[in-house]
């Protein structure tokens, strides 16, 4: 067995992976000799899979796992996960952000006693307009997921049986970091270099990183609808008071002709209000639809011969 497992989800990577094999195979030997790399290519359309397979073909230390369509980076990486056999399993991205050298010093961390141990950053390197977006969110996380361990990254070790609890979650919206906050508590961080990626740009734009915040907040939280019963509470109390300031406006003769601009300012104000609380309940009501049609998280499409020879 494996001392350590190297997962990395690989999407769009092809100009970065042979020098991130090479950095690993340099930093992960400084650390044992005993260890696998597991590279799983998310259906992303270039020569990556091509390339993982000569890795692995040159590096019986590299295995890959090639899905049979892209799932998304959390998918993938618990794809990984399910296969890897290390006592300790790090992920991290494929772009060279994340430095392999690194790894010795989460590992070190985690010997103290730690279940989970992240790499985090005192800078980074994403645009400015992705590094406010990713404060204002993780502020919002605060108050609708206490339990977060709100100093997460992608690069990360994870104890064995840890990592391997993750699969007994059943959500078509993984996120890793909600999972591994359920699971444990016991966790440390420690400070790492966010390096400026090796090739081209990111491949998460406003539209991805809106829709995974909108699926942790519905996921993992209620927040949204105790913001609806608040919504919806509030409404109640303001159409209330102003029916009685009308009735009594009405009596005492403040109101002679009914008013066309206020009627419709409140059938407008009412019903946005109704469809937002809709909207919000649709959401939950559209997941649990998911959740109830039983879809695979992800599917293996094809595998490197080491991890064929495993199986059988």
């Amino acid at each position: 067995m494996a001392h350590l497992s190297v997962v990395i989800p690989v999407f769009k990577a092809e100009k970065c992976l042979e020098e991130l094999h090479a950095r690993l195979t340099a930093a992960l030997s400084a650390i044992t000799e005993d260890y696998e790399v597991i590279l799983v290519e998310d259906s992303g359309g270039d020569r990556s899979w091509e390339i993982i397979c000569e890795l692995s073909q040159q590096d019986k230390r590299v295995k890959g796992i090639q899905l049979s369509r892209n799932f998304g980076q959390h998918a993938a990486t618990l794809c990984g996960v399910s296969k890897a056999k290390g006592e300790w399993i790090v992920t991290m991205d494929d772009d060279l952000e994340q430095s392999p050298e690194d790894i010795s010093t989460l590992l070190q961390k985690a010997r103290e006693g730690y279940s989970i141990v992240y790499g985090i950053y005192p800078q980074r390197t994403h645009h400015l307009w992705r590094n406010l977006t990713s404060v204002l969110a993780r502020r919002l996380f605060r108050l609708a997921i206490p339990s977060l361990n709100h100093e997460y990254t992608s690069f990360r070790v994870v104890e064995k049986n840890i990592a391997k609890g993750m699969r007994e979650f059943d959500s078509p919206f993984p996120f890793i970091d909600g999972y591994l906050s359920w699971l444990t508590n016991n966790y440390a961080t420690v400070e790492v270099e966010h390096s400026a990626r090796a090739e081209g740009s990111s491949n998460y734009n406003f539209r991805k990183l809106f829709t995974h915040t909108l699926n942790i907040f519905v996921t993992f939280s209620d927040l949204p609808l105790k913001m609806a019963s608040w919504v919806g509470l509030c409404s109640f109390m303001i159409g209330m008071v102003c029916l009685i300031a009308i009735v009594l406006s009405r009596l005492f003769g403040g109101i002679t002709v009914s008013g066309f601009a206020s009627l419709m300012a409140g059938i407008v104000l009412f019903g946005g209000i109704q469809m937002l609380i809709l909207g919000i309940f649709g959401e939950y009501l559209g997941r649990m639809n998911f959740k109830s049609s039983k879809k695979p998280l992800f599917l293996v499409g094809q595998e490197t011969g080491s991890l064929r020879r495993q199986k059988s």
